[in-house]
């Protein structure tokens, strides 16, 4: 029974395979089969969908099964550029146009005619940008930074964003007129907890992938952690899984893993899913900040358990002049109080609790060293956008 007018299944099974997309889950199907019956007709495509989700496949899909295939692709990160040099980014610029501008550019759109551009995180231009887009959406045409002379192009768009676009259109952060014009059609990517055992057969496809790069032993998952892989939330998605598999694969290649070994590659805190999100829990920075403070209550209350249970020892403990010694069954080695600056523990004094800020941190510079400082990974595990946390490591003098 075909998925879409005129796309069957082998059609869209032959669009996976082309791509590289891996996955059976209807949602995904009848997304890409969307994504095969717009190919040929020349809209504005508008993608929805987590940070992390596979949006990026679909713009693809839409460039080979169009007209359009044999001219130029173009992707652009629209939340990684900056906003003072989005305008040349995208339209280019004269020389003398600003400071640094020694000799002119042709920007994207320029770039691209003829072809398709893929404007990801759409919702992170500025409003004066979004004016710009507007016009070359509506009538194909552009000016360059500096520049007083109409171009035009014969372009495709085709956008991407994981923000409630209805809701950023209410606040007034993106502009009503365009938001209808890119989204003459869209298309709704499923988050990976929604997929079911597509979680499963990417987590084995990952660490197969790594094992064959990196020529060592690959691992596999036991019936706990498969349970473990499909009761988690993953908040990050298919990126985030990625990222938790290939650290598994490095630390414990050839193993079998259960759900003790696989929860160690799991943010701390994490939780599992139960039950799903509600459909209607979209993104938005709200969120973002909810997230964030639970994540930094959830830390809290550790230090908080932490504390009481070292109070616990300590109180069992026999009191020395040099050494703090806590009684066990296992040999443990002896800790120096001197050692543990700013806490006087025979004093009997409560360490003091983080505050959220110091807590907020603290999460994002461990966020960053389990992705090896790759800002895109982490702002995924911590469930952010990737502006998010630039701001977050401006604000805390991380860069």
């Amino acid at each position: 029974m075909p998925l879409v007018a005129n796309i069957n299944e082998s059609d869209v099974l032959q669009a996976k395979q082309r791509l590289g997309i891996v996955g059976s889950a209807p949602a995904l199907m009848q997304a890409v089969a969307r994504a095969m019956r717009v190919a040929p007709i020349d809209l504005s495509v508008l993608i929805t969908g987590e940070s992390g989700s596979g949006k990026e496949f679909f713009p693809k899909i839409i460039h080979q099964y169009s007209a359009r295939k044999h001219a130029k692709y173009i992707a652009v990160n629209c939340g990684a550029i900056p906003e003072g040099t989005i305008d040349s980014e995208l339209f280019g610029h004269e020389k003398g146009a600003f400071t640094g501008a020694l000799a002119s550019r042709k920007g994207y759109f320029e770039e691209a005619d003829g072809g398709t551009i893929f404007l990801d995180e759409v919702a992170e231009l500025p409003l004066t940008t979004q004016a710009r887009l507007l016009r070359v959406l509506e009538s194909g045409e552009f000016i360059k930074v500096g520049s007083s002379q109409v171009q035009r192009t014969n372009i495709r768009v085709v956008a991407a964003t994981n923000v409630d676009m209805a809701r950023a259109v209410a606040d007034g952060r993106f502009r009503e007129d365009l938001y209808y014009r890119l989204s003459t059609v869209q298309i709704s990517i499923p988050p990976l907890r929604e997929r079911g055992s597509d979680i499963l057969l990417l987590a084995r496809k990952f660490a197969s992938d790594f094992a064959e790069r990196y020529r060592m032993p690959a691992i596999s998952f036991g019936d706990s952690a498969r349970a473990l892989l499909q009761r988690y939330r993953w908040p990050g998605n298919v990126r985030q899984l990625k990222n938790v598999v290939e650290q598994a694969a490095l630390f414990e290649a050839g193993t079998e893993l259960g759900a003790e070994s696989m929860s160690r590659y799991l943010p701390a805190g994490s939780s599992v899913l139960s039950p799903a999100l509600a459909s209607s829990d979209k993104h938005s920075y709200e969120r973002e900040r909810e997230m964030l403070l639970g994540m930094i209550m959830r830390l809290q209350s550790d230090i908080r358990d932490l504390r009481e249970r070292f109070d616990k020892r300590q109180a069992e403990a026999p009191r020395v002049n040099d050494f703090v010694e806590v009684p066990t069954a296992t040999p443990v080695l002896p800790v120096k109080i001197a050692e543990m600056p700013h806490i006087d523990l025979l004093a009997g004094e409560t360490p003091p609790t983080a505050s959220l800020d110091d807590t907020e941190r603290r999460a994002i510079i461990n966020a960053l060293e389990r992705n090896l400082g790759r800002r895109k990974a982490a702002a995924a595990e911590l469930g952010i956008s990737e502006r998010t946390l630039y701001r977050k490591i401006k604000e805390y003098g991380l860069e």
